[in-house]
């Protein structure tokens, strides 16, 4: 086990969004120094970081002057091609592994991986590119969820397939990338689980949380799960750490779940990193998704999840911009209303800009409230 990280020490961050930026602040005031790779110079992670390198991540030598300015390297996206992890495992540590990224990063090798692990997952199975989709989804069964195996997110790279005519359309779009067939679940709610390990194997766990979506986009998230039975949570939490010993964690890994309407929890995928779920543990709990994942791969011990006060948390989208600048006074009309806002520039539909959490003496009283604050805007 390697020696823990003392402030004055560098962390590195793969990648300039908002969860570097979430992840920049509690690091420095931990006393930490935070270095940033992103091809964006002023972008949300590096407003609040010490030092950004600007670069693609297919820069090799722009990757490897990074690399050798920080003491352990994270990254805040699955989405780090692995060749640019490789130039920096040749200077310094990656956590939570590049092996945690790989398979976190393809929803085959995902899948494959979480079935020998023994998780319980929905049927699925890897849709061959060289034969006829049609018949592969007859042989399958309907109705049924075509996915890319790699680059989607928020919905997209998926098709629901209820009719030959939706396969026809798909396959067009899909244009013969790799993809898996998974069988549609009759849905009664979506939640995640974030666990945190350390790398003496100390494991804390956030949630489950409730997550309810708009337009496969993440809406509102509600923590505690008081809609989801005691069982269910129980199970959810023992899924995860599974998962994290298995998979050697070291930082965050995020689950997300689906209970079906006939009572099962099933993975639907992973997150080895911040998840925009978990942004309500900045108000919600003692300590945040954000600085746990930081002592976690700092080697410093865990701090403590307990839940301070019922919390929800409402996405703000670009869309609220479509008729000017929002009335943020009236986010303050709300006692409990605290407002994050990303430092994006441009506000695009579906973009996420910014965030409201709230807490309540309940979890229907904090989503109320997270709700009706953004609203108001």
């Amino acid at each position: 086990m390697s020696s823990p990280l003392a402030p004055g020490a560098t962390i590195g961050i793969l990648g300039g969004g908002q969860l570097g930026r979430m992840l920049a602040w509690p690091a420095r005031r931990m006393g930490y120094r935070v270095v940033i790779y992103s091809d964006e110079p002023a972008g949300p992670a590096a407003q609040w970081a010490d030092h950004t390198v600007c670069g693609e991540f297919g820069d090799a030598d722009r990757v490897a002057e990074f690399a050798k300015q920080v003491d352990v390297a994270t990254f805040e996206t699955e989405h780090v091609p692995l060749p640019c992890v490789d130039v920096v495992l040749q200077h310094t540590r990656v956590r939570p592994s590049r092996c945690v990224l790989e398979v976190a990063q393809n929803r085959r090798l995902e899948k494959e991986t979480l079935a020998r692990l023994g998780a319980p997952l929905p049927k699925f199975t890897t849709i061959n590119p060289a034969l006829n989709l049609a018949e592969q989804v007859r042989e399958f069964g309907g109705p049924c969820v075509l996915k890319t195996t790699t680059g989607g997110y928020d919905g997209k790279g998926q098709w629901l397939l209820r009719e030959l005519g939706d396969v026809a359309q798909a396959a067009r779009e899909l244009n013969s990338r790799g993809a898996v067939l998974e069988e549609w679940i009759d849905l009664e709610i979506e939640c995640s689980v974030i666990g945190c390990r350390s790398e003496s194997g100390e494991v804390t766990f956030y949630g489950p949380i409730i997550n309810h979506h708009q337009d496969h986009i993440l809406d509102i998230s509600i923590c505690p799960a008081d809609a989801i039975r005691e069982s269910i949570q129980t199970e959810a939490r023992e899924v995860t750490r599974m998962l994290l010993d298995q998979l050697q964690v070291v930082g965050l890994l995020c689950v997300e779940f689906f209970v079906t309407r006939d009572g099962r929890l099933l993975v639907n995928e992973l997150a080895p990193r911040p998840h925009n779920s978990g942004h309500l543990t900045i108000e919600g709990h003692v300590t945040s998704q954000f600085e746990q994942h930081i002592r976690a791969i700092c080697g410093l011990p865990l701090g403590s999840v307990e839940q301070l006060r019922p919390a929800a948390m409402s996405n703000l989208l670009g869309d609220l911009w479509t008729g000017g600048e929002p009335n943020w006074n009236a986010v303050a009309d709300w006692p409990t209303a605290k407002l994050h806002l990303y430092g994006k520039s441009d506000a695009k539909p579906g973009r996420k800009m910014g965030h409201i959490t709230t807490t309540g003496a309940t979890s229907d009283e904090a989503t109320a409230a997270a709700s009706a604050a953004r609203s108001a805007l």
